[in-house]
């Protein structure tokens, strides 16, 4: 009976000491990582297989194509493009500084929850050179081809103009420039839907990613480059926000370094702000006039409007995921499935 418990016992040890590595976040210097599929999505002529360690590059002039299925793709951090069915799209650079891609045929969104310092996204539609200035929502298509601004400002470079697009309106991006028009932002689509369901999951995901890289002191937090992991960060808010593997959710998540607020108005917490909103104070006791009485009592958060657990609420004003190159990235926990053909969006796992 001895071996048999020693090895039960040696067998919790490195399932308890597998946890932070699977917490791990990982690390690319290059936008262009498919984070999730469902159904058919291939990069060049290779089916993107499901995976639950590895996250495929999408290198410059690769293509990225979907018959019946879709595809969702990490830009810089805080920018992810979610592709529609039999659609494709071709990664001009994939640089952070300097993102172009070009939509070849059907649809886009992309949901830009932030914006980094020293990032530049561009989508080139048809005959238009779209940038995306500012954190926002935005729908490209390509028959016809146009522009939507659900939130935020595009900027469009066509036929040697520039024109400014705002939320709620649209310009078409085929021909000679068209005027800016309005349009129906309760009026969607499928895809439309999908990406705000994955939007939903992508921002419930942040919380203990944030709180996991506040518990590890930020150590391997850099998007961009690999930290030692028993080296812990001289302050939390000196970091480089990032794309960071959750393993209790399966999935890929965004962990800024400050407050951000998804287009579909969902917060994503910093790892300070997560542990302060977590953190439970000891007890006070309530001795009372008479130097007695009460008994230890705790403060408690105040509900929000979110509806998980008070820890994401939804955004005052709204208007509606380090990542490793084709890497290893952290195995996931238990039975959670990530990304990569979960119908379930990756969800499902328990936060920290």
């Amino acid at each position: 009976m001895k071996p048999v418990w020693i090895a039960g016992f040696l067998a919790v040890v490195l399932a308890l000491s597998a946890i932070p590595a699977l917490a791990q976040p990982v690390i690319s210097a290059k936008s262009g990582v498919i984070s999730y599929v469902e159904g058919k999505a291939y990069l060049g002529d290779q089916v993107v297989e499901p995976s639950l360690t590895r996250f495929p590059d999408v290198k410059e002039n690769a293509m990225v194509r979907t018959a019946e299925g879709r595809a969702e793709v990490l830009l810089t951090p805080g920018v992810v493009l979610r592709l529609g069915e039999n659609s494709s799209f071709k990664m001009l650079t994939n640089r952070l500084i300097d993102t172009r891609l070009e939509l070849l045929t059907g649809s886009a969104v992309v949901e830009a929850d932030d914006i980094a310092k020293d990032t530049s996204v561009i989508l080139v539609c048809k005959d238009g050179t779209v940038t995306l200035g500012k954190k926002g929502l935005y729908r490209f298509d390509t028959a016809p081809a146009r522009v939507k601004v659900f939130d935020g400002v595009a900027s469009v470079q066509m036929a040697g103009q520039n024109v400014l697009v705002a939320a709620g309106k649209m310009l078409s991006l085929g021909g000679a420039i068209a005027s800016v028009e309005k349009f129906d932002k309760e009026d969607t689509d499928s895809l439309d839907n999908w990406s705000k369901r994955r939007g939903e999951l992508v921002a419930m995901a942040n919380v203990s990613a944030a709180k996991q890289v506040h518990d590890s002191g930020c150590a391997g937090f850099s998007f961009v480059t690999p930290v030692s992991t028993s080296q812990p960060c001289a302050s939390l808010y000196d970091c480089t926000p990032g794309w960071r593997y959750n393993p209790w959710y399966g999935m890929i998540t965004y962990v800024p370094c400050g407050t951000a607020w998804s287009p579909y108005g969902y917060r994503y917490w910093s790892p300070q702000n997560v542990a302060r909103a977590l953190y439970v104070p000891p007890p006070s006791i309530n001795r009372g006039l008479s130097g007695f009485g009460g008994g230890p009592s705790y403060p408690t958060m105040a509900p929000t409007s979110g509806g998980y657990s008070g820890t994401v609420a939804a955004a005052p004003a709204a208007s509606a995921p380090s990542m490793s190159s084709g890497s290893t990235a952290a195995a996931s926990s238990g039975s959670s499935s990530v990304g990569h053909g979960s119908t379930a969006g990756g969800g499902g796992g328990r936060g920290r």
